[in-house]
């Protein structure tokens, strides 16, 4: 009983450091808050600056290796069809963040087998061919991959994290030399800290990212719907997310029953630029 509470004495006082680290933060709203309410502010440790161009030379290393590998944008008709389903929810960016519309957007195709696309921060699109052919996506449904994945450069959720993980980073260390924890006290605290904090915020993450991107989709004419497609064919090839718990992002059920309630929301703005 006594290991017990001290072990929840020290969650307790890693919990309370974290905050107070956290207030010291820069208090940010990264969007305005679109027909689908993301207005969730953000504490960010980091600056925009560091990120954008830590993403931008992240992004030239890969992109220059893929096309070494012969990798790099193989299929002129899958890389225009992307760029043009990309440009279509570029030009509707404003509705969230007017300055996105100014950003370097850059699109590329990469030839591998992974179900996966990602958009780093300032623009930096990739969508793997796996995607496209194992899925066999209509453009509506390209268009909610490319939207959630915008989304995530939108909302600066990279930034976010990054942030999170340093304060958490901070608090850690404090309280082990505090409490003489040692290095196995430590990595328990990490995992103590994900299980309460990190995993949970990365799960708020990917749902903002959903609601973002449906309404994205239906601004530039693309049925928001097609979102709950997407996942159910995500979670036909094994892609729907593991356990609640452990996941990073929200199980495929819970996921369906969002989209299907948000994109509902958005419908409107999907009837009128169909008009």
């Amino acid at each position: 009983m006594k290991k017990q509470y001290q072990r929840g004495g020290v969650l307790g006082a890693l919990l309370a450091t974290i905050l107070f680290l956290a207030t010291a933060c820069e208090t940010v709203q990264t969007t305005q808050s679109g027909v689908v309410g993301v207005d969730r502010s953000q504490r960010m440790a980091i600056s925009s600056t560091e990120i954008d161009k830590a993403a931008t030379q992240q992004y030239a290393q890969l992109i220059a290796q893929e096309q070494k590998k012969g990798n790099l944008n193989r299929n002129a008709a899958q890389v225009n069809r992307v760029r043009a389903i990309s440009n279509r929810l570029i030009q509707q960016v404003a509705a969230f963040r007017p300055d996105a519309r100014n950003w370097r957007w850059e699109m590329n195709v990469l030839s591998s087998a992974e179900v996966n696309a990602w958009c780093m921060p300032g623009g930096k699109i990739a969508v793997y061919t796996g995607l496209m052919e194992k899925l066999n996506v209509t453009d509506d449904e390209l268009a909610a991959v490319l939207g959630h994945e915008m989304a995530h450069a939108l909302r600066e959720h990279a930034r976010e994290r990054a942030s999170e993980q340093a304060i958490a980073g901070m608090g850690i260390q404090i309280i082990s030399a505090i409490a003489g924890l040692g290095d196995l006290g430590a990595k328990g605290m990490e995992y103590a800290y994900m299980g309460l904090l990190g995993l949970p915020n990365s799960r708020g993450h990917e749902t903002e990212a959903d609601r973002i991107g449906v309404e994205l989709a239906a601004r530039a004419g693309y049925d928001p719907r097609a979102a709950i497609t997407l996942w159910q064919k995500m979670g036909a090839v094994g892609n729907g997310g593991g356990p609640k718990f452990l996941s990073t992002h929200p199980p495929r059920e819970d996921r369906i029953s969002d989209l299907t309630a948000y994109s509902a929301k958005v419908m409107p703005l999907y009837q009128q630029a169909r008009r």
